[in-house]
């Protein structure tokens, strides 16, 4: 009987490896017959079989890490950082370029450590964050402070402005590449420089031509007098140009502190501006149509918003066909937000102006650059707007502008916590200014540039 179970035993048990030996066949042959084999291989035994495609393999793997290779050393000469950080922000690798922007010392790649401990920087931490969870290119700019050893380098130590580009990996790492952007800083800035002191310089003598073709306007007789009334001009439009230029570059330093906000009634001085310009308005009989209510107050310096609407009007009149129109519209909103039960957490009121024109409108390719400084857009647009029947009339009204009318507007407009955009009206097809601006006051300035200029 002993017998009989140990047999039975054996048999049991040589069954259970058969039928493990012919499941664990069928799962090597269903695995290779995934992978690339050629046709004489498919007769091979199957232990030669997976000799075969395990040297494929290393073969592969051999090619794939030579890849990598080949890779990092491409990062390695490239003209900018590039850094890559794990799940748990761990710096897995960075080249040349990043160790020397970020002053990265004492890393080694076989032995990763938080990027924490090599660089602080709240913006770059910020940036593999927002990569991380949005799952999407990001791109961001700020100025990064190394951190001193000690206190003797303080003074070598030198702020960096950076712009970081990043981009999401597999198993939520994070790849990083970081562009220096201090040289055109410093040389953006050496240039203004250069420009304000050149302006400084010019202003003395340009005023005392302007005096000597004033004191000579009633003293000479045709065509000298013509040609000194024409120098007089073209003078003044050159004290305008240096003077435009300085007040831009004061506004664009530190433009808060120079603000003197008072209440202001927004209507009345679009009107006032208005009456000051209609002698222009009226060689080309262009009229004006206000919309909106009759008083909006807010609190803004007058002065400074009364050059905003000065600058865009003369823009209108200049740009717009004879007989045409220009509109200011006006209205109120109110931006919230509200807690989840529904009390308000804060609002702010914000003024809307549109300022449309019946001109021929920008051109598509000068809308990016309708604000920068000196920049001078379709000429076709500017010829355009000279009505020939008055070609012989001022120069301020012919001449073109300086270029410098609608930057010196959006500075004023963000000292002011406000926006300004242009475009094309899709009804008229003129020149579209759409500014919106903040109602409260000064001390609550910041929160409504907050608002309106969110953090990227």
């Amino acid at each position: 009987m002993a017998i009989v179970a140990f047999f039975l035993g054996l048999a049991v048990g040589i069954g259970f490896w058969l039928c493990q030996q012919f499941w664990m066949r069928q799962q090597l042959q269903q695995w290779l017959g995934g992978l690339p084999i050629d046709s004489f291989g498919l007769y091979m035994p199957i232990m030669s079989r997976l000799r075969r495609v395990i040297a494929w393999m290393k073969q592969e793997r051999q090619q794939l890490e030579a890849q990598v290779e080949e890779g990092r050393q491409l990062l390695q000469v490239a003209p900018v950082g590039y850094l890559q950080v794990d799940e748990e922000n761990q710096l897995v690798w960075c080249n040349s370029q990043a160790q020397e922007i970020l002053q990265i010392q004492k890393w080694e790649p076989s032995s990763p450590r938080l990027l924490l401990k090599f660089v602080r920087s709240y913006e770059l931490d910020q940036l593999i964050d927002n990569t991380r969870q949005q799952q999407k290119a990001q791109m961001r700019e700020w100025v990064f402070h190394p951190a001193c050893q000690n206190g003797s380098e303080m003074g070598k130590t030198r702020s960096l402005t950076l712009r970081g580009y990043s981009w999401p990996l597999r198993e939520g790492q994070v790849g990083v590449f970081l562009e220096n952007r201090q040289p055109l800083v410093t040389l953006a800035q050496n240039r203004d420089r250069w420009m304000n002191d050149l302006a400084h310089e010019l202003k003395t003598p340009l005023t005392s031509i302007s005096l000597v073709a004033e004191a000579l306007q009633g003293r000479l007789e045709p065509p000298w007098s013509q040609r000194v009334e024409r120098l007089s001009g073209e003078t003044n439009r050159l004290i305008k140009l240096v003077q435009d230029w300085l007040e831009l570059t004061h506004l664009e330093v530190d433009p808060g502190d120079k603000l003197v906000i008072k209440s202001v009634e927004l209507c009345a001085l679009i009107q006032s501006v208005w009456q000051t310009l209609e002698p222009l308005a009226r060689q080309k009989q262009i009229n004006f149509e206000y919309s909106g209510p009759e008083q909006v107050r807010i609190e803004a310096d007058e002065s400074k918003l009364y050059r905003v609407f000065l600058n865009i009007l003369d823009n209108s009149i200049r740009y717009s066909s004879p007989q045409g129109k220009i509109q200011a519209i006006i209205a109120t909103e109110i931006l919230g937000e509200r807690s989840p039960h529904r009390q308000p957490t804060w609002e702010r009121e914000i003024v809307q102006i549109d300022m449309i024109d019946s001109g021929s409108g920008f051109s598509p390719s000068d809308i990016p650059y309708i604000f920068d400084r000196l920049y001078r857009g379709d000429p076709a647009r500017a010829r355009q707007s000279l009505d020939p029947t008055q070609s012989q009339g001022k120069a301020y009204s012919t001449s073109p502008g300086s270029g410098l009318g609608l930057a010196i507007a959006e500075q004023i407009i963000t000292a002011h916590g406000g926006t300004i955009k242009a475009s094309n009206h899709p009804d008229t097809g003129g020149a579209w200014l759409q500014l919106r601006l903040p109602c409260d006051s000064r001390s609550d300035r910041e929160a409504s540039r907050n608002v309106l200029h969110p953090n990227p």
